[in-house]
């Protein structure tokens, strides 16, 4: 019964498992449970044939001894084997790439912002750039296929398709040149910081309006742009002090232009006598001969850098009086006080 009772509950644990495991199961009982799973008669041997003793249940006499110790590894094991290493990809084709000003000219050595693009958008009808690179002359390994090679100067630049087959060599031509911009008042340079200049294409007497190139470039930085004539604003302050030039950029070479303004600094003052204690907390407005408003401020001593002139300057105290006014004219390169009484 306990033979037939471990293959009961065999069956019970392996429901659902293969036939074939289900088969190892029944082989393994004894004749009697077999009689019975099967409904057959129990076979027993003649008188003569003597029953085969019952199995030793208990452990073999092998597996009763002491722990097997682990065997010694040999003198000379053999390397362990690594595996081959993948088989080498097909090299790619090498695009070299680089820049000069013209067909004569010199290359150029620095500057440069290479873009690759695929010929195509994307999904999403976007050009995104496959490689970068503002190296002079960088050499790209890339699949062959078709291209599309974009290099920045500063503001110029050139774009070209090229065809990559095999290792090429493109050289592109960007007529350029530099533009640097300085300020001046008299012979006095204007420090840096206070002069900023705005460039636009073509000459000021051109007609039509004009999107601006490069905005608030300050005193000394270099511009790099394509040949041709440019539109300089400077603007030294934040008041009139306002010059229009014309510059004609050549390429391959740096221009160094000098815009001279005819201005001075001028500082405000309210008093209630010349020379004495300045008043806090005072309004200021001041303007031209004819009445234009050049310049607003608030404080004890404003300083307003003004064009070449005459001016009227009002002033208006915290303490609720009625506005005081003067006259004052502005001389070239000559900074000065402006005192105006409160009287």
């Amino acid at each position: 019964m306990g033979v037939e009772s471990t293959a009961t509950g065999r069956r019970r644990h392996l429901m659902g498992a293969s036939a074939i495991v289900l088969c190892a199961v029944v082989i393994g009982v004894t004749d009697a449970a077999r009689a019975q799973i099967f409904n057959l008669p129990t076979i027993r041997p003649p008188a003569d044939i003597p029953e085969a003793p019952a199995p030793d249940t208990a452990a073999p006499p092998a597996l009763r001894g002491p722990t097997l110790q682990a065997l010694p590894p040999p003198a000379n094991p053999a390397p362990a084997q690594r595996p081959a290493p993948p088989p080498a990809q097909a090299a790619q084709p090498q695009l070299m790439l680089a820049a000069r000003y013209g067909s004569n000219l010199p290359q150029i050595t620095s500057g440069l912002h290479w873009r690759i693009y695929p010929v195509k958008p994307d999904t999403a009808g976007v050009f995104r750039p496959l490689k970068e690179e503002r190296t002079a002359t960088p050499v790209i390994s890339l699949p062959p296929g078709n291209y599309v090679v974009h290099v920045g100067f500063g503001l110029a630049s050139a774009t070209r398709t090229v065809q990559l087959r095999s290792d090429t060599r493109e050289i592109f031509e960007i007529p350029a040149g530099g533009l640097r911009i300085h300020g001046r008042v008299g012979d006095a340079r204007i420090p840096q910081g206070q002069v900023a200049f705005d460039l636009y294409p073509g000459s000021q007497f051109e007609p039509g309006d004009r999107r601006v190139l490069a905005q608030s470039v300050a005193a000394g930085d270099v511009i790099l742009v394509p040949e041709g004539t440019y539109h300089i604003v400077s603007r030294y302050g934040d008041g009139n002090a306002v010059v229009r030039s014309d510059i004609r950029v050549q390429t391959g070479k740096l221009i160094d232009a000098v815009v001279t303004h005819r201005a001075a600094i001028i500082t405000l003052k309210l008093v209630s006598q010349y020379g004495g204690e300045a008043r806090a907390n005072t309004q200021w407005t001041v303007l031209t001969p004819g009445g234009d408003v050049v310049k607003e401020s608030i404080g004890a001593f404003p300083r307003v850098i003004l064009a070449e002139g005459e001016y009227r300057a009002i002033a208006r105290s915290d303490d609720g009086e009625r506005p005081y006014e003067r006259t004052f004219k502005v001389v070239t390169g000559v900074d000065t006080e402006v005192e105006v009484l409160a009287r």
